[in-house]
């Protein structure tokens, strides 16, 4: 049995934890607490060490997808997560004061999976704020990072269709760089 684990990334209020609910087919271990910066985003709470579900794709296939906490305060829980991650969807709420540098600053967060080119952008709360547009972020990600091809695409984390679309194509991407050697032949 292939096994993926799977993070989801981005700042508080992206919609990570409605992703890994979404997604998973067993009942989402969470660590949610009292938000203390309602100031920044106002919910009542916050991740603050990870959710945790999973869901099986196949016989073979079983991903374990796992959130991250969005604040920084957090980031040593990004370090231990990242270690078994194979890929990663980055969440980026189009609603906040500045989408694109928080994509930006996640996208170097999260070198080590970007490195590998297993890293798919989601970007949600777009029917709140109509821009900065795909192409607005895709702009960003060439001026910043030319060398890097990142597929960017507009959710809703409540959208199970959507969720699965993101998903399988993010392991199809990871299966597919998994199978070529570092010569760039199939193997």
């Amino acid at each position: 049995m292939a096994e993926h684990v799977i993070l989801f990334a981005g700042p508080m209020g992206a919609g990570k934890t409605t992703a890994v609910q979404t997604l998973s087919e067993i009942a989402v271990v969470s660590t949610e607490a009292a938000n203390t910066e309602r100031d920044i985003v106002d919910k009542a709470t916050t991740t603050v060490a990870l959710d945790y579900g999973e869901i099986t794709l196949d016989l073979d296939d079983k991903v374990r997808l796992y959130g991250v906490p969005g604040q920084k305060r957090f980031d040593f829980m990004w370090t231990i997560l990242k270690e078994r991650a194979r890929g990663m969807v980055l969440l980026v709420n189009n609603d906040a004061p500045d989408p694109i540098a928080t994509m930006l600053d996640y996208l170097g967060e999260f070198e080590e999976l970007v490195a590998r080119g297993t890293v798919l952008i989601a970007i949600s709360r777009s029917d709140a704020a109509p821009s900065p547009t795909i192409d607005d972020y895709s702009d960003a990600l060439f001026d910043a990072r030319p060398d890097l091809f990142v597929p960017i695409f507009t959710v809703d984390p409540r959208d199970l269709g959507q969720m699965t679309t993101l998903l399988l194509t993010l392991v199809a991407t990871i299966d597919s760089r998994e199978q070529v050697t570092p010569e760039g032949m199939l193997s």
